[in-house]
């Protein structure tokens, strides 16, 4: 079913067993101690996500204190911005909520006769969020698509255009449901779009935000708000709504629902890296790699809301960078 396809094409795609995630998004023990090294100065600079964008302002702030000679500087104006600027060499690093295209990964070959690296670094649950007076229950992805869509590719009979089509009845029966999204600049929007509204379109009646922190402000500040964003920008204004296949089968976006597949809209987060075949990575850019993929770089992931990766994922990509 679509509903458990996303993590469950995102775990085969990268070799990964979903079952190590756990429940409670605790750093797995099996994951190394970041160990400083000597000699590591200079700028790393990072374009891309705004999803990602606090928590790489998170990692800079640890970097920092292994390196108070390094300098990071962090632009998140979207995943699209990130493999322009790993072609064109104006960033270190570049973080990107979804996997490159083919053909960013073609322009990026073009240039550099190889292929950009793409390091899974946590992982994310997509929140469908409402205003947290709004008493829905919980929504299928075919309603959610409903919602959102135009073109409902993912089999609803009708448009939903008011809260008492999903249930809601007294005073919210004839509601009519305001929209929030991201812009198409966004790896978000990109995910969302084609796992939530099955590659359909959205309708135009969507207010675009240019980040997701303006998706829940919007949906907070919004009596009908619906909108969506990663499960790290959720605040107290908001509610997630639980997901699933089913009408009266839902699941919240925990890392175990994620695991387990029960919930539809979990992903990896990737930071991308121009890594030459044979002369690999700058070594600042290699320690930074290093101390994200280590413990103390997994805390940071936990703090700020979303999921850490298992050791066995960390350690498959600290050899594929060189790193062990």
């Amino acid at each position: 079913m679509l509903l458990k396809r996303s993590l469950l094409a995102l775990a085969t795609a990268t070799a990964m067993a979903i079952t190590p995630f756990t429940a409670s998004a605790e750093v797995d023990a099996d994951i190394p101690a970041y160990e400083a090294v000597s000699g590591i100065s200079g700028n790393l600079s990072s374009i891309g996500s705004d999803t990602l964008n606090n928590l790489m302002t998170l990692w800079a702030e640890e970097f920092q204190n292994f390196y108070p000679n390094v300098n990071v500087q962090i632009q998140g104006a979207g995943t699209s911005t990130a493999p322009p600027a790993l072609t064109e060499g104006t960033a270190d690093f570049g973080p990107m909520s979804r996997m490159p295209r083919d053909s960013e990964h073609a322009e990026f070959e073009e240039r550099h006769g190889y292929e950009m690296t793409a390091v899974p670094v946590a992982i994310d649950t997509i929140a469908v969020y409402v205003n947290r007076d709004n008493p829905i229950e919980g929504l299928t992805i075919e309603q959610v698509d409903s919602i959102f869509s135009s073109t409902r590719r993912c089999g609803g009979a009708e448009d939903i255009t008011r809260w008492g089509q999903v249930g809601l009845d007294g005073s919210w029966e004839s509601r009519d449901i305001t929209l929030y999204s991201r812009n198409a600049v966004s790896g978000t929007y990109g995910f969302f779009r084609q796992h939530a509204l099955c590659d359909g379109d959205f309708k135009d009646s969507v207010n675009e935000q240019p980040g997701s922190a303006s998706v829940v402000q919007g949906v907070s500040e919004s009596l009908n708000g619906i909108g969506y964003s990663g499960i790290g920008y959720m605040t107290s204004g908001v509610r997630a709504v639980p997901l699933g296949e089913n009408e009266g089968e839902y699941y919240e976006p925990t890392a175990d629902n994620a695991s387990s597949g029960d919930y539809p809209l979990a992903r990896f987060l990737y930071v991308m890296v121009n890594k030459h075949p044979e002369d690999g990575l700058t070594p600042r850019a290699a320690e930074f790699l290093k101390m994200v993929l280590s413990k103390e770089g997994q805390e940071v992931v936990v703090r700020d809301g979303f999921i850490p990766l298992p050791a066995a994922v960390a350690e498959r990509e600290r050899k594929n960078l060189g790193l062990e």
